[in-house]
């Protein structure tokens, strides 16, 4: 039998043994062969540097970005009436078709007047009569006037006569009452012409009224727009309140629509705004109201922009994507790829200060760009960290590099 592998296999497994169940005994043993050695490498080893991260960074200044409301809404006439008669009659016109244009004061409708000049004649003849009773009138009091004067004479003589017993007191009571009897005379003199004044006002207010009716029998366009509908066909029968035909006002144009409530006080009225038509077109005018009163149900606001068309090129009730431009503010510009969330899921970037300490800042996008998105929350100027934001914590130190010496 060969010595040789049993020796070897001894020492193996001495060797083992001695690895695994005794391995503090070897440490301490080869420790004491070198004890300067290792205390050198432990005064190393607790004095090298802490590792820091290393981030790219930008650095960012606020610009004042204009702001803006989108809504949707469409177009609509800045006027629309129904025109109605306001007396009764056959229409005696030919009619205008739906889509022609009229200007104010065109004839729309005319009807049959039928036996109202003969009232208007009648009326003026009454008129006239009235106008001969003043002349008597006056006669009259100028008259009445004469005779109180005369008895006033006659009464102050009576009055003498009588002091000086030249006359009996009969007489002076008959002077007397001639003097009243000559006032009562002019105090109805005076009824007679407030009478006649009273004939002449009340004549008037019927030749007035006939000749209102007389021009409620022509029917005329109130602004100049667009016939929406026929006017009423020739031979019919209008009553009042019966519509001859309804006219739109198409220039200016109006575009409305709804401002939520939280944008309400972003909008101004007289502030610019313009909108995109589902056909393309675009325009732009002045926001000319805006409802102090919301709407009960959608809890919206009324609003209303003046855009010219004077080729009457916009109809009414066309949709329209509106915006309307509100108040400035200052905002950076940063790429969307910066933007991370703290631990309460909040939005924000990290900025880094003057010692290099990292910090999360909370920010609100205000536009989405292709070149990135403009937010605000941040000071006027900042150290966004742009790549290595999502390997850092608040209260970190790293080692920033710009963007542009990468």
């Amino acid at each position: 039998m060969k010595t040789t592998p049993l020796l070897l296999a001894l020492l193996v497994a001495f060797s083992l043994y001695m690895i695994v169940f005794e391995r503090d005994t070897l440490a301490a043993y080869a420790q004491s062969d070198e004890p300067e050695v290792v205390e050198a490498s432990v005064e190393e080893t607790a004095e090298e540097p802490a590792r820091v991260v290393r981030v790219v960074v930008m650095n960012s200044v606020a610009e004042t970005v204009d702001s803006a409301v989108i809504l949707r809404g469409r177009t609509e006439a800045a006027r629309e009436v129904a025109v109605a008669s306001e007396t009764s009659g056959q229409v005696v016109s030919e009619p205008l078709r739906k889509g022609a244009l009229v200007e104010a004061g065109d004839i729309m409708c005319e009807l049959d007047p039928g036996t109202r000049q003969a009232t208007l004649a009648e009326a003026r003849a009454r008129l006239a009569e009235a106008q001969g009773r003043v002349p008597e009138a006056m006669a009259a009091i100028a008259e009445a006037n004469a005779r109180v004067r005369e008895t006033e004479i006659n009464l102050s003589n009576a009055r003498r006569l009588s002091q000086d017993g030249f006359a009996s007191e009969t007489q002076l009571i008959s002077a007397e009452a001639a003097f009243e009897a000559a006032t009562a005379g002019l105090s109805r003199a005076e009824a007679g012409i407030a009478s006649a004044e009273a004939g002449i006002e009340a004549a008037e207010a019927g030749v007035a009224a006939a000749e209102r009716e007389i021009e409620r029998l022509t029917i005329r366009a109130p602004f100049a727009g667009i016939l929406e509908t026929d006017t009423a066909e020739l031979g019919s029968l209008m009553q009042p309140g019966a519509p001859c035909a309804t006219i739109i006002q198409l220039d200016p144009i109006k575009l409305v629509g709804f401002v939520p409530e939280i944008d309400v006080n972003e909008v101004q009225v007289g502030a610019m705004a313009g909108a995109r038509l589902t056909s393309g077109e675009e325009l732009q005018g002045t926001v000319t109201f805006l409802s102090r009163r919301g709407d009960d149900l959608t809890r919206t606001f009324r609003l209303e922009i003046q855009v010219p068309n004077p080729d009457l090129a916009i109809r009414d009730g066309q949709t329209a994507d509106i915006i309307v431009a509100a108040e400035g503010q200052d905002a950076h510009l940063l790429p969307q790829s910066s933007l991370t969330l703290n631990d309460d899921g909040d939005l924000g970037v990290r900025t880094v200060d003057a010692q290099n300490i990292t910090t999360f800042v909370g920010v609100e996008i205000i536009r989405d760009t292709v070149e990135g998105v403009w937010v605000t929350g941040l000071p006027q100027e900042a150290t966004i960290i742009t790549i290595g934001q999502e390997y850092v914590i608040d209260g970190v130190t790293v080692d920033p590099h710009l963007e542009d010496s990468e």
